[in-house]
């Protein structure tokens, strides 16, 4: 399986409306603090959204909400990892991504058998503590050699500039969040993330 080398992770369908258009092919929605009710109302717009504009979706966490929506992609934490049903999910044809940070969770990630494994934090991210310290470009191609054919996808503190070394080094796919999120103009800062890994497409 190949992914889009730009994977844009945003916390709301709204997001996803106003970024998608621009040509982004790969996005995951993450949202953490909505009910059950409010969760699947999101799910669903951005379901449509990307349909709209060919764009793959990633719905985070919420895997029985994926399964039931419809949808075809979920990512999954450590923590979610150990209470997911992996037969349930590969049952209803989803693929699935998998977060790891360190060495043992690489060994439970590759034993589940993921259409992708994501690594970070790469570089120091603003996005939530972290009990990790970054893992720079060298663990990317540790990571690399231990999980090919898996596609590797490459997060934390990315930036256009960080971008040929963490492909060089080995990643597939780098992941953003509030490098565009919090840029004053995030959309000026999507269309340069889409230029910027082209070479890579």
């Amino acid at each position: 399986m190949k992914l889009d080398p730009f994977y844009l992770i945003v916390d709301s369908a709204a997001w996803i409306e106003r970024l998608v258009p621009l040509g982004v092919k790969l996005v995951q929605l993450r949202i953490k603090t909505l009910d059950e009710a409010g969760l699947r109302a999101e799910i669903r717009k951005a379901k449509g959204l990307c349909a709209q504009h060919c764009c793959q979706l990633i719905v985070n966490d919420y895997w029985r909400l994926a399964i039931e929506e419809g949808c075809d992609f979920v990512h999954l934490g450590q923590e979610d990892l150990a209470a997911a049903d992996l037969l349930a999910i590969r049952y209803a044809g989803l693929k699935l991504g998998l977060s790891t940070h360190d060495h043992p969770e690489l060994e439970m990630a590759i034993a589940a058998e993921p259409d992708y494994i994501a690594l970070g934090p790469i570089y120091p991210t603003v996005l939530k503590q972290m009990k990790w310290a970054p893992q720079g470009l060298k663990r990317i191609s540790e990571w690399k050699h231990r999980v090919v054919p898996i596609p590797l996808v490459a997060i934390g503190g990315l930036t256009p500039d960080r971008l040929d070394g963490v492909f060089k080094a080995g990643a597939d796919s780098a992941a953003v969040v509030t490098d565009i999120t919090l840029n004053a103009d995030p959309e000026a800062r999507t269309r340069e993330w889409i230029e910027k890994t082209k070479p890579w497409r």
